[in-house]
C-alpha cells in the first residue's frame, strides 16, 4: 500500500467526526442547542419518539433558527444523527 492510499483512508475517517461527533456544523449546532438549553432539552425528550423532523416543525414556530443562525430545518442537517441524539436524552 502506498502513502497516498493510507492518507486517503485516514482523511475519510476524520470527516465522519469533524464536528464533535457530528457530520457537519449545522447538525452539531442544532444538537448543541438542544442539549444545552434546558427548555429545548425537555422538549426534545418529549418528542424523541416522534423524531427530529417532527420536533423541528415545533421549533420553527418559536424561532426559525438557533441563536447561531442555523435553521432548525436546514437542508444540511443529518436527521439520523439528530434522531440518535434525541433517543439518548
Amino acid at each position: 500500500m502506498n502513502n497516498t492510499q493510507m492518507t486517503t483512508t485516514f482523511q475519510t475517517n476524520l470527516t465522519d467526526t469533524s464536528y464533535n461527533g457530528f457530520s457537519n456544523f449545522e447538525t452539531w449546532n442544532v444538537a448543541l442547542w438542544i442539549q444545552n438549553d434546558e427548555g429545548l432539552y425537555h422538549l426534545a425528550q418529549e418528542w424523541a419518539e416522534h423524531g427530529y423532523k417532527s420536533l423541528s416543525h415545533m421549533l420553527m414556530e418559536f424561532s426559525p433558527t438557533t441563536r447561531d443562525g442555523v435553521k432548525w430545518n436546514d437542508e444540511n442537517l443529518n436527521i439520523c444523527e439528530l434522531n440518535e441524539m434525541m433517543e439518548d436524552l
